[in-house]
Order: structure tokens, then sequence, then C-alpha cells
């Protein structure tokens, strides 16, 4: 049974902080007959696809490398998960999720990875636009439009995340390495709006069907920079309490009605069937999944509207295509297939499963419960316990590692994967399910009502309907959309001390190292930062000061 597949994603070209300066009257001096460089590059149409390629591997580039990542930013920030790791690691994951420096005080670069390849994934974005006059286009400008609207809804996506993640953070759209000043955040989310407004008008409904997604999947479709878009109005309009300038909610409305009447997307019948690690059975040889018990959606699913593409090809030379945050979401070097083995981050608060009724199916298909699932009778178990930070008996299934019986990692189908470095798990961006609460959210649009819309949800986990209250939504979409990156934000918008009081509701006993300890927070810390994070050191000191760390934080 075939569980991934290649991703398209695998040109890159135009990679920030490549272009070396010349020495004059030197034999270096000379033109390159077989590789492309900025002065011969950018003339085709087809030139034009190879860059766009390159913009989308800058995008994946930021869960291709060895940073902390968005998705575990989120995840460890939130009340759903504790840092955790391992019982002797630094305790970089605790300053972030304890939003307390003190925790490590010499881990001040914490987020150096991660700076430096989002603003290098831009760079290739700005790149491209801005050789947009230099391409021959052919007449209809058909690709033109599709290319370059695709290349701005990746810069919004880049860019989104950056502005959450450190608010203050300087702002380029154009290509220029240049000591610059953090700009207003309201700046860098009206570029954001602009970038996907321009996407969704130029990117055309029928450029990539969900009906041919084995062959287009993770391009950016219309749909999908209009579902973002929708996402980035009620964040935006939840921490800053006021519309964005260049946006209002009518248009939103719009966006979320057109995805909808699409009828492009759908729910999966059954949640777990979503994800890899609550659906997949293992065959009872060495490797492989047993075809018939099997119950995986796959990748390009009725109900995916925007995923980041993830290949098992990954290796220690530079080749950077699969999902290297996904190694910390395995269980602490203990494999109980189909769960494979990692760095044991992300531990499930345990007040955070109170959320779920009790006959709530989402829960099963979301954790994994250590006890339940026998995993704390295996014999290796006690290695890993006595291994493990902030143990709590659960941890995440949806973006678990997977491994076949024999403990070989099943990042590739041979069995012969890298379990640290060649996981190709799709980091799902959009769901239809989002999408169907942000409607409800915003209160229904012609094709849906807000009712229905939340209705259509819960009734996929077989709950019964309730009232399409703002409290019922947000309830809802902490458990449908748990785990996946999204609960940390959620909590934010409704305000920092909102945020700070679910957080420090969060605190729990835990074991460290197999010894009875806890996790506690201090809202006063969580409120003095306002949601932001640390600003990598490194790069104050590399602007000379000009860039200034968030408050908190120094």
């Amino acid at each position: 049974m075939k569980i991934f597949k290649s991703s398209i994603l695998s040109v890159s070209v135009a990679t920030a902080g490549l272009l070396m300066g010349s020495c004059s009257d030197s034999f270096l001096d000379v033109s390159s007959k077989t590789e492309s460089n900025t002065e011969t590059f950018y003339k085709t149409e087809g030139d034009a696809w190879r860059a766009l390629l390159g913009c989308y591997d800058g995008w994946r580039q930021v869960s291709s490398n060895p940073g902390i990542g968005f998705y575990v930013a989120s995840t460890v920030m939130s009340d759903e998960c504790y840092g955790a790791t391992g019982y002797t690691d630094a305790r970089n994951y605790q300053v972030i999720d304890r939003f307390d420096q003190s925790e490590s005080p010499a881990d001040l670069t914490i987020y150096a990875q991660d700076w430096a390849v989002y603003y290098a994934g831009v760079y290739r974005c700005n790149q491209l636009i801005s050789r947009e006059e230099s391409f021959e286009w052919s007449e209809t400008d058909s690709k033109r439009q599709l290319y370059m609207g695709e290349c701005r809804a990746i810069r919004a996506l880049l860019y989104f995340d950056m502005v959450r993640l450190w608010g203050n953070i300087p702002l380029f759209l154009e290509p220029v390495s240049e000591n610059r000043e953090q700009a207003d955040p309201k700046e860098v989310y009206k570029a954001i709006i602009d970038d996907l407004k321009y996407a969704v008008a130029n990117i055309p409904a029928d450029a990539y069907p969900k009906a041919n997604a084995a062959q287009n999947d993770g391009h950016v479709t219309k749909y999908a920079a209009e579902a973002i878009l929708a996402r980035v109005y009620l964040f935006y309009t939840g921490y800053f309490k006021a519309e964005p300038e260049n946006l209002t909610k009518q248009e939103v409305l719009d966006a979320l009605e057109d995805v909808v009447k699409s009828n492009e997307f759908q729910l999966v019948a059954d949640y777990k069937d979503l994800w890899p690690a609550a659906s997949l059975v293992p065959l009872a040889d060495s490797k492989g999944w047993d075809a018939e018990k099997s119950t995986y959606a796959g990748e390009a699913n009725s109900e995916v509207i925007l995923q980041m593409k993830f290949t098992p090809s990954q290796d220690y030379n530079g080749n950077n295509d699969s999902n290297r945050w996904q190694v910390m979401m395995g269980m602490r070097n203990l494999n109980s297939s189909p769960y494979g083995k990692g760095w044991g981050a992300c531990t499930v608060c345990p007040n955070f499963l109170d959320n779920y009724a009790n006959n709530d199916p989402r829960r099963k298909a979301s954790v994994i419960d250590m006890d339940g699932e026998g995993i704390t009778g295996l014999g290796d178990f006690e290695a890993s316990y006595n291994d493990w930070r902030d143990y709590t008996g659960y941890t995440v299934k949806k973006y678990s590692p997977l491994a076949f019986p024999n403990g070989n990692s099943a990042s590739q189908e041979s069995g012969n994967g890298d379990f640290q470095i060649t996981n190709p798990q799709n980091w799902v961006i959009m769901r239809y399910a989002d999408v169907l609460l942000m409607v409800s959210e915003l209160g229904g649009v012609p094709s849906k009502s807000a009712q229905a819309a939340l209705d259509e949800v819960r009734a996929r986990a077989g709950l019964n309907s309730i009232a399409a209250t703002k409290d019922n939504i947000l309830a809802e979409r902490a458990v449908e959309l748990a785990f996946e990156g999204h609960r940390y934000w959620d909590l934010l918008r409704q305000g920092v001390d909102v945020l700070a009081d679910a957080i420090v509701a969060s605190a729990g006993d835990v074991t460290n190292g197999g010894t009875p300890g806890s996790v506690t927070f201090d809202k006063n810390l969580i409120i003095e930062k306002q949601g932001l994070s640390q600003i990598p050191r490194d790069q104050i000191i590399l602007s000379n000061g000009v860039l200034k760390q968030n408050p908190g934080w120094n």
C-alpha cells in the first residue's frame, strides 16, 4: 500500500545568500556554460516555472531545515502541549513553553535557523516578482498571471508565519540585502493581504482541480488563497481589535462562499482517516501496511485545501526535502508500530484533554494514550520513560512518525529510512473543516449558514448539534483542529489575557527522567511578551542594534 508520493516541488533556484561578489580582472570572472545565474536565467516562461518551483522549495525549507519550526513552536506555546524532549537535553523548548528565558539563559538564538530560512524564502519570491517583466511570456499571459499569483501567495504565507511569531520584523518586498529597521506589523499585514488578494484575482479557479490532485497537489490554488485570507482576517481583527485597511468582512465572506460553492472539497467521512498514524495498520511481518485494514484517506484527500509537501529523500549532503520537525513529535526513542520513535517533544497536557466530550472519536485519532494503548507495557518503555522530560502519558498522534513492527523507520516504504531526517508526512495548512468553522464564526455565507457549517463538522464526529455561538465555535476549533498548529493563534486572537489564562490552566504534574515533577507558568511572563517570540540575538548583533528585541525577551 503506497502512502507517500514524491513531491513536484524538487527544483531549487535563486537561493538567497548564494550571490557572491566578483573579483575584477581575475580568471574567476568567466560565465558558466552550464549553470544559470541571475543574469542569464530570467528569460523564458520555462525559467519562470523553475523560479516558481524555487519559491515553493523556499517555503518548504522552513520545515526542511533543523530549526524549531513554526508548527512545533505553535504547538509548544499553546495549552495543548508541554515542551518536553529529553531529560538531559538543553531547555530551549522549556524557554518557548514557559515564555521564560531563565529556563535557559544562554539560549538566545533559539529561532536563528528559522529566521534565516524564512527570509531566504522571501528573497526567492521577491527575486521572481522583480523579474516579471524580464520573461518572454506567451501572448495570452495566462502563465504569467498563474505563476505570479502563486509566488505572491507563497510570500504571503511566509510573512504570515513570521509576523505572528515575531511581530516586529523587517519587511522586504524587493530582492535586496540591507540592514533594515522593523516595520509596523500592520504594514506587514497589509502586504500579506495585498499578496493574497492578488493571488485570488490571478490564479484561475480551474488551474489545479482537486480531481487531478495526484498530479497537482501542493500548489496554492485560488481557493487556498481565499481560505488563508479568511484566517488572516480573523487573526488580525482579533489581535488588533480593528479591521485591516485593505480587507473587509464582506470580502472575506465572499471568499469563503467561493470555497464552499466550488464543490471542490468535502469532509473525509471518518476523522481518523485524515492522519496516517491513526489509520494505518501494520502487517505482522517486518514492514508494510495491511491494505485491507488500513483506512488512510491519502495525502490528496477531499478535505485538504493546502499542504506543504515533503519527500523521504533528505540526506546529510544538503538535500532538504523532508519534514525535519516531525522527528521531534515521536515518542522519546521508542517505537510502537505504527508509531515511530523521535525526540519526545510536545507531550500532551492532560488538562487539555478535558476539552473533548466523552464520546468524541477525535481524541483517539489525535492523541497517543501511552497506557491505554499498551505502550507502557513494552520492554523498552522504561528506558524511554527515564529519558523523557515533561512526560504526561500522552503525546501527539496526528504527526507521529511511523515505524514498521521490526522497529525500522517507515519514512521509506523499504523500511530503510532515517528516522531523524526522512519523514515525509505532509503538513496540512488548511482543511475544509477549518473553512466551515470560519464560515460559522463569521456568521455564515449564502450557501451555508453558521449553524449548518458547525453542525457539519460536529456530525462527522458523531456529535449532536449545538448553538453556533462564538464560544461554542471556538471550543469546536480546539478539538477539531487540535495539534495542527492553530490553537495558540486562536487563543492569542481572543486577547493576551485569554491566552495567558488558558496556558496557566494547562499546568500539571509530569515526570522528568522518571522522577515526579510539575509544570507551572507565570501569567505575567506571558502577558509582558504579548504573544510574541524571541528574536534571535545573533540577528540583533549583526544588525548593529538596528533590530530591537521583543518586549520581555531582553
